[in-house]
């Protein structure tokens, strides 16, 4: 009989605020209750977490939403709302897919795919209707939202994208005149874009390719770039704190699609001058304030500098002053050019010749608890203070407040605060150990400077409390104290209940890598650096309360006994039975020693390198090592021999351990093992045999706990999160496990092959289609190829059924495919239509290149029925315009094929007419609604009599919208 074994699936993950992957976004959700005007919450902030998209509520630090695709395990690398509809996000993956989510019920709407590695960032156009997305692999691809499909690709950058910005220019000269704001004119379009390779490039999206070429950055990569809220200018950022401004001609763009040939010479770009950073390090990011005249500027390091745009008035008042200077230099000046330098000055009235250090001037640097990786403004209304939401590196996101500029002269920088943060559902630093409790319900997690005790199943975070550089941890008997080893050489007792630090004894003179408790429950043993373990007894001793005669009892740990060894302890493990104690060194040896005697028993020789953990079988028959070397070894605990030496990993294992009281007798053998290479693998350590791969982490994987019977497992990663993996109800088999690893395989190399050949000769067009063939888009073309075969052959079958049933009234129908009959009789041409149809709408086109031109006749068979019948129009015209745009060469040469068209072309174009008569009546009665119920809003009152000063009346009219 085929043994099987249990199955383990991700079931959560936390611990993450927010990850340095990709950009944090603000939004006003939730900032007034509802039928109230005044604020009462700090809005919502949408972040990365590996996978997910995590919604916070700022305030109250709590978790509203979290958005994942069980089909995605890739991280998040963009955020991007839509200025739109305020609840459609674009977010991008590192695999190159982009998802549109709907943020109210936290569902994908569409998902694109057309990039070859990472999208770097995302940009909504005005109407909301298209979407640009820029990417590692040097590419912009323009999407339609409402087709759901990618429009076309702009290949002209030879570096990562980092920049995107949608440029509308403004409807006519009407909005000079009037105090209201300028229309755009969202039908001319033009993508504003900046890459690493230091250019900066303004793209005609109608026309669909490049306008105008200028070099961003002189000294080196283009990092970032920041478009004004009026779309008049922009600023380009590099290395050495270099920001260069420009100025769009937005009056220029707008006559630029019209003109032919004349505006060849015309720039719309042009260069204002260059500003200076305080800090030299690479510039991250640029966010202009949309409610005021103010930049949030910052590299990679713990700074924010904003920046001040000043007023047409201030900007006046600068050069008066400096023309002052300059007179009174002149009067000054013993040389004769004095006259040449005053009329100079005079010169620089003008506000348009003012050089950019008097327009844009430093603000204010606001210092951060982390690195910082992204940046958003906050918009409350009512707050006179400049409000800045912060996601930094170290898992954090952080509120600001900024005071603005006061009426009064003064040379204080201005005061920032810190007001509000998202910090205790996650760690700060790498979680290097993780320990559950003895009845599985809650879960230590140790870190550099903090330790934090978890609620398992719900995922809360119970208890936050300041530790050292922890390096292991262990829950003592009851659940009540943690114990926590440090890189100082410290023991450190905290009570979970009182969350404090109950004792701290400095133990050894190394680090302490290693700790465990005594199966029996009443000692503790500790294994450092300083080439020693140390065993300690928990003692309960009456300690005086000062000033009072009264005694409380206190815990205390009391060294009893000493092992020295001839290198630097890495792990120690005692037997369940407790009669062995185990100790790793770094001389890549393991030495097992008798408990009660502390003889040396065994000696366990064959790791290349140190053996980093190890774990001994509940029937104390085993031990599992686990080393720097990459391999898996199993011993006997009987003789010490080596029962067998496994390739387990591609990195160092971290981490190993057995079921710890396996319920099924034959589960005792059965362990895990977790490693940096970001895999946790499952063994059958009697067969010797790995029997799954568990996937989901994007870093280093540091720290394991396994539950006592096995029903889950916790693993800690460098991603920051914490995710637990629990015993699903399905069995698994090896067989199919294998095949499973092979067809994924095969798939990757598939994937890899299908890259477009155009990009590798490197001769390839400014604008491509944006196509990009997956796994997916092969099987469903090739779904589509065996549909058309099929329904092709059952098609002629019930023609002629039909032909000969006019002259045999009771011949009996034919036998069909069982496929059809499984699918309830269903028609040939029926289900070639459902088979289209259930591809989504961003795939379609890509499934249809599958497809050899051979099948296009049948293909149009199958359209011309559809045309008559009038079925599913939208899609039918999607699928025929899309083939013959594709394979128009060769439909233009086949005699056949132009006669399927001309056929097809009356019935078509009586159907598409019906159809706009339809939608235009449609549309019609929808403005004539609108129109009444504008008309039923507007009330007209006369004779409204309006006091001005004290007694005087006057007559006027008003409307009262």
């Amino acid at each position: 009989m085929v043994k099987s074994y249990s199955k383990y699936e991700q079931t959560d993950a936390f611990g993450v605020v927010a990850t340095a992957t990709s950009n944090i976004v603000w939004t006003s959700e939730g900032v007034t209750q509802p039928g109230s005007n005044r604020p009462a919450g700090a809005g919502r902030a949408y972040a990365a977490a590996n996978e997910e998209v995590l919604c916070w509520d700022i305030k109250k630090g709590e978790l509203l939403s979290r958005w994942r695709d069980t089909s995605c395990t890739e991280e998040v690398t963009a955020i991007c709302r839509s200025e739109v509809d305020a609840d459609v996000f674009a977010v991008g993956y590192a695999d190159g897919s982009i998802r549109i989510w709907d943020a109210q019920t936290g569902t994908v709407i569409i998902s694109f795919n057309g990039h070859k590695s990472a999208v770097t960032t995302l940009a909504f156009d005005a109407s909301g209707v298209r979407l640009a997305s820029g990417s590692r692999d040097t590419d912009i691809v323009i999407w339609d939202l409402v087709s759901e499909v990618g429009l076309f690709k702009l290949r002209g950058h030879k570096g990562q994208i980092t920049g995107l910005h949608f440029i509308h220019p403004t409807k006519g000269n009407e909005a000079e005149d009037n105090d209201t704001a300028p229309e755009l004119d969202t039908d001319q379009a033009f993508l504003l874009s900046t890459s690493k390779d230091a250019l900066i490039k303004i793209w005609d999206v109608n026309s669909q390719h490049c306008i105008e070429t200028h070099v961003a950055q002189s000294n080196g990569e283009c990092w970032a770039m920041g478009v004004s809220q009026d779309g008049n200018g922009c600023v380009t950022a590099g290395n050495d704190g270099e920001l260069k401004v420009w100025s769009i001609d937005l009056a220029g763009l707008g006559t630029a699609s019209t003109s032919l040939g004349g505006a060849l010479d015309r720039r719309y770009l042009n260069e204002r001058g260059t500003l200076y950073r305080q800090g030299k390090d690479r510039t991250l990011g640029i966010t202009f304030n949309k409610k005021s005249d103010y930049i949030a500027v910052h590299g990679s390091e713990k700074a924010v500098e904003i920046w001040r745009i000043r007023t047409e008035g201030e900007v006046q008042k600068s050069l008066a002053r400096k023309r002052k200077r300059r007179r009174e230099k002149a009067k000054t000046d013993v040389n004769g050019d004095a006259e040449e330098l005053a009329d100079a000055g005079d010169e620089l009235v003008n506000i348009a010749d003012a050089q950019i250090g008097d327009v844009i001037v430093s603000y204010v640097t606001v210092r951060t608890a982390g690195k910082v990786r992204s940046v958003s403004w906050m918009h409350i209304r009512g707050t006179k203070k400049l409000q800045l939401l912060v996601g930094t590196s170290n898992n954090l996101v952080d509120i600001y407040e900024v005071s603005q500029k006061s009426k009064t002269k003064s040379e204080d920088a201005p005061e920032y605060s810190r007001t509000m943060s998202v910090e205790l559902a996650g760690h700060r630093n790498d979680i290097r150990a993780v320990a559950l409790s003895s009845d599985d319900r809650m879960l230590a997690s140790a870190s550099s400077g903090g330790l934090k005790i978890w609620n398992v199943r719900t995922q809360n975070c119970l208890r936050t409390l300041e530790c050292g550089y922890a390096l292991c941890c262990a829950f003592l008997p009851g659940d009540k104290i943690v114990v926590v080893g440090t890189k100082e050489g410290d023991i450190e007792l905290f009570d979970i209940a009182a969350s404090s630090l109950l004792d701290k004894i400095h133990a050894h003179d190394g680090a302490i890598w290693t700790l465990q408790v005594h199966p029996d429950g009443k000692s503790v043993v500790t294994g450092s650096a300083d080439k020693s373990v140390k065993f300690w007894n928990f003692e309960i001793i009456q300690e005086e309360i000062p000033g009072t005669k009264r005694t409380m009892p206190r815990l205390k740990l009391i060294q009893s006994r000493i092992l020295k060894v001839s290198d630097d302890v890495l792990s120690v493990q005692f037997s369940p039975d407790s009669r062995l104690l185990a100790v790793s060194t770094l001389d890549n040896t393991v030495k097992v020693f008798f408990v009660d005697s502390l003889k040396l028993f065994l000696n366990l020789y064959g790791h290349k390198l140190p053996v980093l953990n190890m774990s001994i079988s509940s029937d104390s028959k085993l031990i599992a090592t686990c080393s720097a070397d990459k391999n898996v070894r199993i011993w006997g605990l009987d003789f010490g021999d080596c029962h067998k030496a496994l390739f387990g990993h591609e990195d160092s294992i971290m981490q190993i351990a057995f079921i710890p009281h396996p319920v099924d007798q034959e589960e005792k053998h059965f362990f895990f093992s977790a490693s940096k290479d970001r895999m946790i693998k499952s063994w059958d350590g009697d067969k010797f045999e790995q029997v799954q791969k568990f996937k989901g982490h994007h870093g280093e994987i540091w720290a394991m706990a396994v539950a006592r019977t096995g029903d889950f497992i916790v693993t800690a990663s460098h991603d920051k999160s914490i995710r637990v993996w629990s015993r699903a109800d399905e069995p698994i088999f090896l067989e199919e496990e294998r095949e499973k690893e092979l067809e994924e395989l095969y798939e990757n190399t598939l994937t890899t092959s299908l890259e477009d050949p155009d990009q590798l000769n490197g001769d390839s067009a400014e604008a491509a289609e944006a196509s990009k063939q997956t796994i997916f888009t092969l099987t469903a073309g090739e779904k589509i190829a065996e549909a058309l075969e099929l329904g092709v052959e059952d098609l002629e079958l019930v023609r002629d059924w039909e032909e000969q049933k006019k002259s045999k009234p009771n011949l009996a129908p034919p036998q069909r495919n069982p496929l059809y009959m499984a699918l309830g009789n269903i028609s040939a041409e029926r289900h070639v239509l459902n088979t289209l149809a259930k591809i989504p709408a961003a795939q379609l086109h890509d499934a249809l290149l599958v497809l050899p031109f051979s099948s296009l006749p049948a293909m149009f068979t199958f359209i011309s029925i559809w045309v008559q019948r009038q079925w599913n129009v939208t899609l039918t015209c999607r699928v025929l315009f899309f083939m013959l745009k594709t394979h128009q060469k060769q439909i233009v040469a086949s005699k056949e094929l132009k006669a399927g068209l001309e056929g097809m072309r009356s019935d078509l174009r009586r159907t598409l007419g019906g159809m706009k008569d339809l939608i235009g009546f449609n549309v019609a009665a929808l403005r004539f609604v609108g129109e009444r119920v504008d008309d039923m809003g507007i009330v007209r009152l006369e004779d409204v009599e309006e006091a001005e000063g004290k007694s005087v009346r006057k007559r006027a009219f008003v409307d009262v919208a």
